[in-house]
């Protein structure tokens, strides 16, 4: 990452609000990012001056045609795929929810599909779904609740012949943990089945490369990385004009526009793209890839800094519980936590007045919240973005141990 965190931070508008008297920290980014101004002039630039719809013989038509596809193939340099290995959808949830229909289509009773407790529902539910409506049996990986990894003893077994899908997450959203989604997608191909990968936590933080995965399927939603709310949908080129997915039959019927039912949210993915292109001009190098790939590096280096501060400056406040591996273990710079005395959302309450933001509750990875003993009183979740510095750390560990003094 070649720009210091003092120029990445003047294209934040968002950074310039205050709350109480207090400049705002924004640790609220594993449930969404702020924005940076080229994004939202890009698609104000689309709105205002290119809107039309899709694949009509006048200019701004073509002109939406042509932006489209600049950032479908944005995005696919973003994951190391191809532009038509990208579909775009509302969320990543929604997309799940598709995708789940399409591939159900061909399963019933005795098939399998295996989901993890360590993942957000959004790869918990759509599988969940084809249980009910197509008789499909889910099978459960547990979690080390030590270490907040998977148990990977557990996955090996439950990768019988009967699995067509394994669905795993490459980041844990509610504690941070990172697991190894090549070395699982290995272990399920050799079982001959399908892998998807719900990289949406994940992709903030360390580049996605669906070729180095070997993945069949990946979603990331591009407000955890900067841009608008829109989800993304890879589905491995081999697999794209193939899947049963739910379509009109006028509807283009090639690549990842199969996948995008309706008209699209059109500022919304020139918006992703341009999210990619904010992050690629955070590197240097001779394509995109190469200078997302430098941009990554340093952004995982600055994270991975601010994470061992939150990690250590909590875990010297009596009361406080971390969850999750520490800062020497594969993982994300997010944290979450719990003071003795107080729930999650007590907890976030007190530190808004110090203009610290974070969030609270299980975040929708209900069911290793669940497993932790904390579905009443939630936990605390703070995230270091591209845009957090070392002082508004310092400001949140003062506001957690100010708390714990009853202060």
């Amino acid at each position: 990452m070649s720009a210091p965190t003092a120029q990445i931070r003047a294209r934040f508008p968002a950074l310039q609000r205050q709350h109480d008297g207090h400049p705002v920290a924004y640790f609220d980014g594993p449930g969404g990012t702020q924005v940076p101004q080229s994004v939202v002039d890009a698609m104000s630039d689309y709105l205002l001056h290119h809107n039309a719809n899709t694949h009509w013989a006048y200019p701004t038509s073509n002109e939406t045609d042509a932006m489209l596809l600049a950032a479908r193939t944005a995005v696919a340099d973003f994951l190391n795929a191809t532009p038509r290995e990208i579909a775009f959808a509302n969320n990543m949830t929604t997309g799940v929810f598709h995708l789940a229909r399409a591939l159900g289509r061909r399963w019933g009773p005795g098939d399998e599909i295996v989901i993890t407790d360590l993942d957000h529902h959004a790869n918990v539910a759509p599988w969940r779904a084809l249980e009910r409506e197509r008789g499909v049996k889910i099978t459960r990986v547990g979690v080390n609740l030590a270490t907040g990894q998977l148990d990977w003893a557990a996955l090996q077994a439950a990768l019988t012949p009967a699995v067509r899908l394994l669905a795993i997450g490459a980041g844990s959203n509610a504690l941070g943990t990172i697991t190894d989604v090549a070395a699982a997608t290995q272990l399920a191909h050799a079982n001959g089945s399908l892998v998807f990968v719900d990289a949406v936590h994940y992709a903030p933080h360390a580049l996605v490369d669906v070729r180095a995965i070997d993945c069949d399927f990946l979603g990331c939603s591009a407000y955890k990385f900067y841009g608008p709310h829109v989800g993304v949908i890879y589905v491995r080129d081999a697999l794209v004009d193939l899947l049963d997915v739910p379509k009109l039959d006028p509807a283009p019927n090639e690549g990842g526009e199969r996948l995008e039912t309706g008209t699209q949210n059109h500022e919304g993915i020139v918006g992703a793209g341009a999210a990619v292109d904010f992050l690629a001009s955070l590197g240097k190098g001779a394509t995109r890839r190469a200078q997302l790939v430098d941009a990554f590096h340093g952004l995982h280096t600055h994270g991975m800094a601010l994470f061992r501060q939150l990690w250590e400056g909590l875990g010297a406040i009596p009361g406080v519980t971390r969850y999750g591996p520490g800062p020497d273990q594969p993982r994300t710079p997010t944290i979450a936590f719990t003071l003795k005395g107080h729930d999650a959302e007590s907890v976030t309450r007190a530190l808004v007045h110090r203009g610290v933001f974070t969030s609270h509750g299980d975040f929708y990875a209900a069911t290793i919240v669940d497993l932790l003993g904390k579905s009443q009183e939630g936990l605390v979740r703070a995230g270091a973005a591209c845009y957090t510095t070392e002082d508004e750390v310092a400001r949140l560990i003062d506001g957690v141990a100010a708390l714990a003094r009853g202060a």
